[in-house]
Formats: C-alpha cells, structure tokens, sequence
C-alpha cells in the first residue's frame, strides 16, 4: 500500500484543510459554471421564442433592397435580415420579391404566382 502522507497528526490536518479549501473553490466555480449554463440556455430559447415568423433579406449597402422573402426558420437566409409580419411577406412577394427556394414563403403564405 502507498503511503506517503506525512506520520503525524498537525501536517495531516493542514492538508485536510488545504484540499478542504480547495473542493470549496472547486464547488463555488461548478455552481457558477451550471448557473451561467442555466441562463445561456434560457437566453437561446428566448431567442428561439422570438423568433420572427418570415424574414426580408436584403441587399448589400445601407438600405439595401429586399432581394429575397424567407421562412423565419429557413437556414439559407443571410444576414442582411429582418423579421416581418405575414402581411408585409405577401406585400414583398405581390411587389416582386422573390420567395426563395429553400423554404417557400409563397406556398406557406398561400400566394400563387402568375
């Protein structure tokens, strides 16, 4: 068996308080890692609640023109977006905005081309 902790009582103490102290820091910095965990989490699914349901991509430059209407969820929108109202998504398409291809905001808005 290894032994190679000190023979007597006074050193023997003073290492149990050393890693004492030790796990106490220890079990500060993990309750404070899960509690930051806890609020990322709830941060991202706000973000995810309040997520916009159809977005308007834009173009390139301040103001840039709307070049494509999308599904708020749609993973080919860029990031040149703004979340819109259903309303302001069929307006863009009826204006000539096209729907883009992945997601198919007209077919989910129920807009028919032609």
């Amino acid at each position: 068996m290894l032994d190679d902790l000190p023979p007597d009582l006074h050193r023997l103490e003073t290492l149990r308080m050393w890693h004492a102290l030790w796990l106490d820091r220890i079990d500060a910095k993990i309750a404070r890692l899960r509690a930051e965990g806890e609020q990322q989490a709830c941060a991202v699914q706000q973000r995810v609640e309040r997520a916009p349901e159809w977005l308007l991509e834009r173009g390139i430059g301040h103001g840039g023109r709307p070049v494509e209407v999308h599904c708020g969820d749609c993973h080919a929108a860029g990031k040149r977006r703004q979340g819109i109202s259903a309303e302001e998504a069929r307006r863009a398409l009826a204006d000539g905005v096209p729907a883009c291809t992945h997601c198919r905001p007209d077919t989910e808005l129920g807009v028919l081309e032609g």
